[in-house]
């Protein structure tokens, strides 16, 4: 028996091409998908906005967007497509948008999630974001309140022994011929990166 190649994940700066693909996991994430010009938009005039896709095989499978403002990275949108959920993919991705925060010189992370949205909560405290505030009816499709979570200062000891603990941690989880493993291929263009989610999904 021949053995198969691992499968790879790319994190890559997304680009205009992508929107197809993106457009795709909007639709099967959200309620209220964003239309392809506003992605255009956030890509080629919004100075503030940063996104990235994870690829496997040269195919979009999930991805995430921020806004620096000033010295905070205000995560906009992340989404992980249904069939490749529960995979680490949003975990590496979500690691990526992190180091790309940090690069473009964020002091902390912050970003709102559906009160109901557990599984999105668990993965965000777990890569130390931690609830500071409520937004009343902030979710247009059914009025359902957002939770505002932060995180410490990127920069803190505490914050880089998290992020290096959770990186060594996801590395020795794809290593080679561990079942249904991923190859991270960890640095690639803008960033690196992958998810324990089972629906990851934020946007008002």
């Amino acid at each position: 028996m021949v053995a198969r190649p691992p499968t790879v994940l790319r994190i890559e700066e997304m680009k205009p091409a992508d929107i197809p693909e993106v457009q795709a996991i909007e639709r099967a994430s959200f309620t209220s998908p964003w239309p392809p010009q506003a992605y255009r938009a956030e890509l080629e005039t919004n100075r503030l906005a940063s996104y990235l896709v994870a690829r496997i095989d040269g195919r979009v499978v999930a991805y995430g967007g921020l806004w620096l403002m000033v010295d905070e990275a205000h995560i906009t949108t992340f989404a992980v497509h249904p069939a490749w959920r529960r995979r680490r993919i949003g975990e590496r991705l979500l690691l990526a948008m992190l180091d790309l925060a940090v690069d473009r010189g964020a002091r902390e992370a912050t970003l709102e999630v559906r009160l109901s949205n557990l599984s999105a909560r668990r993965l965000y405290e777990k890569y130390g974001f931690r609830p500071v505030g409520l937004r009343p009816r902030y979710y247009t499709d059914d009025g359902e309140d957002a939770l505002i979570m932060t995180t410490e200062t990127l920069g803190s000891a505490a914050m880089r022994a998290r992020i290096d603990g959770l990186r060594a941690a996801l590395d020795a989880a794809s290593a080679p011929g561990m079942a249904g493993a991923l190859d991270p291929a960890r640095r690639v263009e803008d960033g690196t990166g992958e998810d324990g989610d089972s629906q990851v999904e934020e946007r008002p």
